[in-house]
């Protein structure tokens, strides 16, 4: 009886998928050297005019502190840095991070592919209508 109101629990369910697809993410992203968020994070900035951290905040649906403490260990890395124009603070791709893009790339292939060996099709599926949840439960 437990398990069914476990396995019929949003919540319970949303966090064990987490829990699953983060080991996956991490065994897929260990030769990075990064974890699959702090490379998400590098990704985003790598796009010309660079995104300030409110953007990268709203991007990822996480706390400004959060961005805030991935940011600074990306820059510790030599990975990103923070330009200032005015009252705006951009972050921009190091040369460092910028070598990191195609390996990265190809660990986000491997993992979509790695869940898509198990789900098929349906993991795609499955990624749209949990994103459109998450839009509707945050009132988006």
């Amino acid at each position: 009886m437990l398990e069914n109101y476990l396995h019929n629990c949003l919540y319970f369910t949303a966090n064990s998928l987490c829990r699953t697809m983060t080991r996956m993410a991490e065994e897929v992203f260990a030769p990075v050297g990064l974890s699959p968020s702090h490379a998400f994070v590098l990704m985003l900035t790598d796009q010309g005019s660079g995104l300030t951290q409110k953007e990268l905040t709203q991007a990822l649906n996480l706390a400004p502190s959060t961005v805030t403490r991935f940011v600074d260990f990306l820059v510790m890395r030599g990975l990103v840095l923070r330009q200032s124009e005015g009252k705006t603070v951009r972050v921009f791709p190091t040369p460092e991070g910028e070598a990191l893009r195609e390996v990265i790339a190809a660990s986000w292939k491997r993992l979509h592919v790695r869940y898509l060996d198990v789900l098929g099709h349906e993991g795609d599926d499955l990624a749209r209508r949990i994103d459109q949840c998450c839009q509707k439960l945050d009132g988006k």
